[in-house]
């Protein structure tokens, strides 16, 4: 395996791997999919992103053990007020279990500090079902949200970075996720809460799940968040959440609904 810079006429097989690895693992509709990577990812977005002396731009290309050589996983960062950002990470489908993804985090967060970045951080989209796992066997938490704007629609990022630094992360176009984010919802002495027939119900924000509209939130009756109540839906702030033997959610009021993460779909080859 090589990671190396991509070239100009190497666009369209960047897609590809995007493209792919998205319809495989990301709550994401095929139209929400073909925005993004258009948006992301067309020929003169990358283009620009090579001219950018902030941006990093690595991809994988397959070793002499297979058959033909091809680029396999591709990942972008950025550079910005003293921080190394990995924004993209992708692997194609059909060659993880390889630790592919893996080298280019390693790779790419190694070339970020070289370059100057005195700390890291990573973004996933919400709808990345299986990325948070991956960023977490790295000791990376969860340390905020982001509402961002990609190809006219609204989505949020989640941010990780290593809880033994103490620094503000880097300054951003996009907007904290903040309460508005919670449809029904207010504060109770600082702490998030919804209503259930007259019962207060506390939110966690940190115990999530993936939802096609929105993201879960687990409920609980304290607020120390020991008894647990149910489920909170962040697209139209019902507590009517369901779940199947297969430990599936799904809001009976708006019908957003989770896939729960696949461990044995999930490796060490994707972000």
């Amino acid at each position: 395996m090589e990671i190396r810079n991509p070239e100009s006429a190497e666009a369209e097989r960047i897609r590809e791997v995007v493209d792919s690895s998205m319809t495989t693992s990301f709550r994401l509709s095929p139209g929400q999919i073909d925005g993004l990577v258009g948006d992301q990812f067309a020929d003169e977005a990358i283009a620009d992103k090579r001219e950018d002396e902030q941006i990093l731009l690595q991809v994988a290309e397959t070793g002499a053990e297979i058959e033909e050589t091809t680029i396999t996983g591709f990942v972008e960062g950025r550079l910005e007020d003293g921080w190394g950002e990995v924004r993209w990470l992708f692997v194609d489908p059909e060659h993880r279990g390889k630790g592919i993804g893996t080298e280019l985090y390693e790779t790419a967060t190694e070339t970020l500090r070289d370059r100057g970045a005195d700390h890291v951080c990573v973004s996933v989209l919400e709808a990345n079902t299986e990325g948070h796992d991956f960023v977490e066997r790295f000791d990376l938490e969860h340390d905020g949200d982001r509402r961002v704007e990609i190809a006219d629609e609204s989505v949020v990022n989640y941010v990780y970075t290593n809880p033994d630094v103490d620094a503000n992360l880097p300054d951003s176009t996009a907007e904290d996720a903040a309460d508005e984010e919670f449809p029904e919802t207010e504060r109770v002495d600082g702490q998030l809460t919804t209503t259930d027939d007259g019962t207060t119900v506390f939110i966690n924000r940190d115990e999530k799940e993936s939802g096609t509209a929105a993201p879960f939130f687990t409920t609980y009756e304290d607020d120390g968040y020991t008894e647990q109540y149910g489920f909170y839906c962040a697209n139209c702030g019902s507590l009517g959440i369901s779940m199947d033997n297969m430990d599936r959610l799904e809001c009976s009021d708006c019908g957003n609904s989770h896939a729960e993460r696949s461990t044995e779909s999930y490796d060490d080859s994707y972000l």
